[in-house]
């Protein structure tokens, strides 16, 4: 047994995690990406690894707990308002002379074999500097470094050395990682199976747990409430309190005088994401709003990983970002923020599937969003010139592109994806809803709760 925490949480977790990334009998995995860090870990070309993703996400859980499976020690530094650090960085790269120091700071010997471990390094530039040098003269050393605001760090020019180190974004759990952390490592292994006409023996099942992830969402410190008492409204109120630090940080962090655009801008979203039409306009923030009015306010939301945007593009070629066009939509980083700023009450869980038709399906667009997003993939969309036409997504995926339409409930009406189809004749194109895996000559009905696994797993030549 594990003793999970994320800062001030706790909450326990099946896992014994070996460095070879095998799993024993019966384990339930926690973050997916540890995978990834045992691969780095391994690399024979080890860089120090830059870990970015929005507050309260794990990164600090997940780098500690790395260092406690994979390491004979750990030496954990937080830069976050440490003088002694900003001291320390702003005298020489003199590797052995930092070393004492970050040992001094860990309270632990540093030796090869040790993990380093530099929080919040964004408050410190010369420590993101000093990397550079570590990988040069030091390399037998593992460094992760991470931070809430490193990407608003790293867009307005702090300097780190470029081809020096490795990055990897850390989203909020998906939602077989959600599964797996309620105690239904099964019914998540079945989605990678696929075996479809077993999974959809189970559609009821997986539809109750996916409106549970649409109220709860995968920040961890949510989950984990939930584990732990099994309350709704104890879920609630840690995505309230969530949402009020991220508030803070506007204040805090964000410069003085585009912090009122910031928060009408993150603000305005979920309205955004209720209108039937989920492209967003400016001015529905206020009379004659333009996009050089709050283009600073959305890079620093986008940066910091709180948003995620979805531009349109006018014709699905490879690279889609070739044919972007001016259009574009704005989700946030977490379906359960998503449901919590909305004011989504608790009640809808227990109405059948009215959960994925609230705000007029907004929620599911998405959660659909969040799979492509946390499976590496960049959503765009697509739009007729005429505007008549619309689909919901598409993703590059295995060398093709891919048209994604999204439909709650079990609507089944696509005229969207037909007139798509007609016009660009894709070599598959994919339906997601409540209904069951349902393979057609130019079509995939995919079960919304495996949209993420069934990018994971198909063939999309043929």
């Amino acid at each position: 047994m594990l003793f999970y925490h994320i800062k001030s949480f706790h909450f326990v977790l099946r896992t014994d995690y070996t460095c070879t990334g095998k799993r024993s009998k019966g384990q339930a995995m926690e973050r997916y990406v540890m995978q990834r860090l045992i691969a780095w870990k391994n690399s024979k070309r080890r860089l120090p690894m830059l870990i970015r993703g929005a507050r309260q996400v794990g990164k600090t859980w997940l780098m500690r707990e790395f260092g406690r499976l994979c390491f004979a020690s750990v030496a954990y530094v937080n830069f976050d308002n440490n003088a002694r650090m900003r001291a320390l960085f702003e005298g020489d790269f003199d590797i052995p002379r930092l070393l004492a120091g970050l040992q001094l700071e860990s309270g632990v010997k540093i030796t090869p074999e040790t993990l380093l471990i530099f929080d919040e390094i964004q408050e410190t530039p010369q420590a993101l500097s000093s990397l550079k040098y570590f990988r040069e003269n030091a390399p037998e050393y593992a460094i992760l470094a991470s931070g809430s605001l490193l990407g608003v760090a790293l867009h307005t020019g702090t300097s780190f050395p470029v081809g020096k180190v490795d990055f990897m974004d850390l989203r909020p759990m998906c939602f077989s990682e959600v599964l797996e952390a309620l105690g239904q490592a099964e019914m998540a292994a079945l989605l990678r199976s696929p075996d479809w006409t077993l999974i959809g023996a189970f559609g009821e099942r997986y539809a109750e747990r996916l409106r549970q992830y649409l109220f709860l969402g995968g920040m961890p410190e949510v989950v984990a409430a939930f584990v732990e008492e099994g309350d709704y409204r104890a879920a609630r109120e840690v995505q309230r309190r969530i949402l009020a630090a991220y508030e803070q940080d506007f204040s805090k962090h964000a410069p003085n005088a585009v912090v009122p655009r910031i928060r009408m801008l993150w603000d305005g979203v979920p309205g955004q994401l209720a209108r039937k039409n989920r492209r967003f306009f400016y001015g529905s923030l206020r009379q004659g709003a333009r996009a050089k009015d709050f283009e600073m306010a959305m890079q620093w939301l986008l940066d910091c990983g709180l948003l995620h945007r979805v531009d349109c593009v006018s014709k699905p070629d490879l690279p889609l970002a070739a044919y972007r066009t001016a259009a574009f939509k704005l989700f946030m980083g977490d379906v359960g923020l998503l449901a919590c700023a909305s004011g989504l009450d608790a009640g809808t869980l227990l109405e059948g599937n009215r959960l994925f038709t609230e705000f007029k399906g907004a929620l599911t667009e998405q959660f659909v969003a969040q799979e492509f997003i946390f499976a590496g993939l960049a959503p765009h969309y697509w739009s007729n010139p005429d505007g008549r036409s619309e689909v919901d997504f598409v993703v590059e995926a295995r060398g093709t592109v891919i048209p994604v339409e999204v439909k709650a409930a079990e609507n089944l009406q696509s005229k969207s994806l037909k007139i798509y189809h007609e016009k660009f004749s894709p070599n598959r194109c994919v339906r997601t809803s409540l209904s069951d895996y349902r393979r057609e000559p130019w079509l995939d009905n995919v079960p919304l709760y495996a949209i993420g696994a069934y990018f994971g797993h198909q063939d999309f030549g043929s």
